[in-house]
């Protein structure tokens, strides 16, 4: 029997790499590898050739407004070819300012625009107040629930193509007025939640792993993970005030 194998491609992780975001990767190697799965990890750096039909898992940080414009460059010279990957259900976890530049634009306080790939109907304007602190929320399709940490000021909204990820409980979220977090749009999964996010919620990790063994027409292997530390640490910050 072969061994089952994912590619993840990494991308910019010197540029966009913010309050732990790094741990999203070292989470879903963990995951995979107890799992008997090989996930191989490349990195994507400014400059570098994508080849993006030789992976199937991609994760992209948050930084911030410098680290988002040399990103946002490059992203533009591989617009394409991500949004050709995204239709065909390619798994994309997006944090923060990674998950803004998947949208048409982020404009700052100056007028100035960053913009986004457009490859998910939404957009980002800056606000006169950060929203900082725990998160709870409710993820929109399965209603577990999802925590994390926020710092951001930017006010993300979403078009009438993208559906939210959760229902925020607690928190600022998406833009601290429509009560909503995150974007959920075929495999792809953005949100404002750092700290890092998928240590603390193991549900979502697997989540993520499955769609991506789903796509290659494989099956998540059946093994028990002794997940006490993981569960100790979500209802922990469930707990925490805003």
């Amino acid at each position: 029997m072969s061994k089952l194998t994912l590619n993840l491609a990494y991308l910019y992780p010197k540029l966009l790499n913010i309050y732990g975001d790094r741990g999203n990767v070292l989470t879903l190697s963990f995951r995979c590898q107890v799992r008997g799965i090989d996930l191989n990890i490349s990195t994507i750096n400014p400059g570098d050739t994508l080849q993006g039909k030789d992976f199937d898992m991609f994760f992209i940080g948050g930084g911030q407004d410098q680290q988002q414009i040399l990103v946002s460059n490059d992203l533009q010279t591989k617009k394409d070819e991500l949004i050709e990957l995204i239709e065909n259900n390619v798994v994309f976890l997006s944090i923060c300012g990674g998950y803004q530049l998947l949208g048409k634009y982020y404009k700052a306080s100056d007028g100035s625009e960053i913009p986004g790939i457009e490859a998910l109907d939404l957009y980002t304007v800056a606000g006169s107040k950060r929203m900082i602190g725990n998160v709870l929320c409710k993820e929109i399709e399965s209603g577990n629930t999802i925590v994390g940490f926020e710092n951001h000021s930017g006010k993300t909204y979403l078009g009438p193509l993208a559906k939210p990820f959760a229902k925020v409980i607690r928190g600022g979220g998406n833009n601290g007025e429509d009560g909503f977090e995150g974007v959920r749009y075929k495999n792809v999964f953005g949100t404002y939640l750092h700290g890092s996010l998928l240590p603390k919620n193991p549900y979502l990790t697997d989540k993520l792993i499955e769609l991506a063994l789903e796509r290659k027409g494989l099956t998540m292997p059946e093994v028990s993970l002794n997940d006490t530390f993981e569960e100790i640490a979500h209802k922990k910050a469930e707990r925490l005030r805003y």
